[in-house]
């Protein structure tokens, strides 16, 4: 009745992709290493709030009509690129009494959780690949396709929010080894603040498929 085909090959592809490092993967750590496990809970949740976004548009329609117009995808993407330039920039450029406990402000589980998801949601790339991957495995003649993609949209947010926690609880390991060696800590904004603007700049410089 979904439609579901390769459930299984679904699913290890989901486990591979999860455990690729890129922008979720080090958003989560450098945030749970500089505030703490809980932190990077909000981190992690925020990230896949925004994959249920995504999610939700695949399923409706709207990731196609955002492929299918230049202007749209540009905005998103400048819109994602400048977030994460801004971040960047706050982290590299903080002066030294503002590193306590992080320079990501805001701080707390809220701001990691609403930054975590508006990274994820305005990256056009994201969007792409919801719209791309999850109709692979769901047959377009089945009675509710829809209904499939949407299982499959979720399952892939299961295992992603499973790594997502693991890489919480290592980047709280992080954090109380920064506790002991502050000056670990002003490398860690310098090298998080470099590492973001260089995503920045590549998803800006990111062309529509």
């Amino acid at each position: 009745m979904l439609g579901i085909q390769h459930f299984d090959a679904f699913l290890l592809a989901c486990i591979a992709l999860n455990l690729t490092p890129g922008l979720d993967t080090f958003y989560i750590l450098a945030r749970s290493g500089r505030e703490g496990h809980a932190v990077g809970l909000g981190a992690a949740l925020g990230i896949n709030a925004g994959c249920v976004v995504h999610t939700l548009a695949a399923v409706l329609g709207i990731s196609a009509l955002l492929m299918a117009s230049a202007l749209a995808f540009n905005v998103l993407k400048y819109l994602g690129a400048a977030y994460l330039v801004w971040i960047g920039l706050r982290m590299l450029l903080a002066r030294q009494a503002a590193r306590a406990p992080t320079v990501t402000r805001g701080t707390g589980f809220a701001a990691a959780f609403r930054q975590g998801m508006l990274t994820n949601v305005l990256n056009p790339k994201v969007a792409l690949f919801f719209l791309a991957f999850l109709p692979q495995f769901v047959s377009m003649h089945a009675s509710h396709p829809q209904l499939g993609l949407l299982v499959l949209g979720l399952s892939f947010i299961g295992t992603g929010l499973s790594w997502s926690l693991v890489l919480a609880l290592l980047g709280g390991r992080i954090h109380r080894l920064l506790q002991r060696r502050p000056t670990l800590g002003q490398w860690m904004d310098r090298v998080c603040g470099t590492v973001l603007l260089g995503f920045g700049l590549k998803l800006a410089l990111q062309r529509q498929a």
